[in-house]
């Protein structure tokens, strides 16, 4: 199809844009690890997080039309698990897990966008899965399950950071889904710190969706609403948000069939939300619609970091300049009062003031000149040393930041342009950097803008093919 083909080129576009000129200064800077490109070039993703006892596995089975994740009341899994989809042999109609891969296989093969969490070590990557699964709900997404989150849990009981690796699987998803469920629906600490901090720092807002699970589990309708409000409230004090984030109410009837009836359970509200929970699958089939608009805006938001961090840097340079220059002339100022004063005073000492005027200049120059040399090597090291010590003081300094957009910016690489600066002693070649941060500002700038413009023309495309004499919309190649 026409639409689609435009698609695919605009994204085959947008990856070598971000694969030809801003990984390779990425990487040379600190600012990743991997390849930029590495984070894209897979299926959209879709991101799973929760409490230990929310549904996740169940509302994925339910997705998928089959039992692949274990579910259960208490935590039953505690693996990251990647669910993509495979192609079933012909004679097999039912869905089923066709493949499972380790940790290892998924953090090697290049295929997939996971080597940058290599960085979390062995017991991670022991937690760590791939599942093909004959979905036909996979044929055009991928779901990350995740261990559910814990209220006193840490760190050195997991075995690996459990926020970073949330933080890092949230940069690369297109949409992630925050479950809840009736019984906790306050929050536990890991929930409340990835909603606090991990995910406000690592993704964009428009990509979460709260969904509030397992209603089916409330005794009435008057217990749900009491769940529903106590939720909204528990989210606004964590979130900060004055508006409260629209929350899906679902449930699986897969599970329910399973669940032994109460007496004084009314569950005579479930028809009135059964749109709830399609709109929710919904939501979620629609990732890969947002895909292109998702990398632009990784596109925009790498170009502008990287650019900020480049900016510092090339600060820093300038800083240094100025710096070197006014000790330069301070020096060779005060070697010349130092060789002054050396002839001043053998020409007022009484037994040599019989040297002649060229002898008295010689030796002045020879002390101007050891004076300025100690002052520029070993006196120079010392103050260039103290004044790369200060500078990493008030690193803030080294960029302006006169908006909310420039210091989230700032936020976002402070700590890169520390470690860099930390790592070099300031020793980088000032050329260099000037020239690649004018070359990320016209990707980020110039190349953002033609992206947008590139990406406008969708809408209005059909997927049949169009007229030969029709126009045909810029490729990513012709606009920058």
């Amino acid at each position: 199809m026409h639409r689609d083909n435009y698609i695919n080129s605009l994204r085959n576009e947008l990856l070598a844009m971000v694969g030809n000129q801003l990984s390779p200064t990425a990487m040379r800077y600190g600012y990743s690890d991997v390849p930029l490109e590495t984070n894209i070039k897979w299926r959209p993703l879709v991101l799973v997080l929760g409490n230990y006892s929310s549904g996740k596995s169940a509302l994925i089975n339910e997705f998928l039309g089959a039992d692949i994740q274990i579910t259960g009341q208490a935590p039953t899994d505690d693996s990251f698990t990647v669910i993509t989809h495979g192609d079933p042999p012909p004679s097999e109609e039912r869905v089923q897990t066709l493949e499972e891969r380790d940790g290892k296989f998924l953090l090697n093969d290049p295929e997939y966008p996971f080597e940058m969490l290599k960085k979390h070590g062995q017991s991670f990557s022991a937690h760590f899965r791939l599942k093909k699964v004959n979905s036909p709900f996979l044929k055009t997404l991928a779901i990350i399950d995740t261990p559910g989150m814990l209220d006193s849990i840490t760190e050195r009981d997991r075995g690996y950071n459990y926020q970073e690796v949330v933080g890092d699987l949230a940069q690369l998803a297109d949409l992630i889904l925050v479950l809840f469920d009736p019984h906790k629906a306050g929050t536990v600490r890991e929930a409340h710190i990835s909603l606090r901090d991990t995910l406000p720092s690592r993704t964009f807002e428009d990509r979460v969706l709260f969904v509030l699970n397992r209603i089916d589990e409330c005794t009435s309708l008057t217990d749900l609403i009491r769940v529903y409000g106590t939720l909204c409230w528990n989210l606004s004090q964590i979130t900060g948000r004055k508006d409260i984030p629209m929350i899906h109410l679902t449930y699986s009837p897969r599970a329910a069939e399973n669940m032994e009836p109460e007496n004084n359970r009314d569950t005579s509200y479930l028809p009135h939300l059964e749109n709830q929970r399609d709109r929710l699958k919904q939501s979620v089939l629609e990732a890969p619609r947002h895909r292109l608009d998702h990398l632009a805006t990784f596109v925009e938001t790498h170009g502008e970091r990287l650019s900020h961090l480049l900016e510092a840097l090339v600060g820093y340079r300038k800083g240094l300049r100025r710096f070197r220059w006014r000790y330069s002339l301070l020096s060779i100022l005060l070697s010349l009062v130092c060789g002054g004063a050396v002839v001043g005073g053998l020409t007022a000492y009484g037994p040599l003031a019989g040297f002649d005027m060229p002898m008295l200049v010689g030796i002045g120059a020879g002390i101007a000149s050891l004076v300025l040399l100690l002052l520029m090597t070993v006196f120079m090291k010392f103050f260039a040393g103290r004044y790369h010590r200060k500078t990493l003081k008030r690193l803030d300094q080294l960029t302006p930041l006169e908006n909310q957009n420039r210091r989230d910016s700032w936020q976002a690489v402070r700590d890169l342009v520390f470690t860099y600066l930390q790592k070099t002693e300031g020793k980088f070649p000032g050329k260099e950097v000037k020239g690649d941060y004018l070359e990320t500002v016209k990707v980020y700038e110039k190349g953002a803008k033609e992206i947008r413009e590139a990406l406008s023309g969708l809408p209005s495309m059909l997927n049949d093919a169009p007229s030969p004499d029709a126009p045909h919309p810029p490729t990513l190649k012709q606009v920058i």
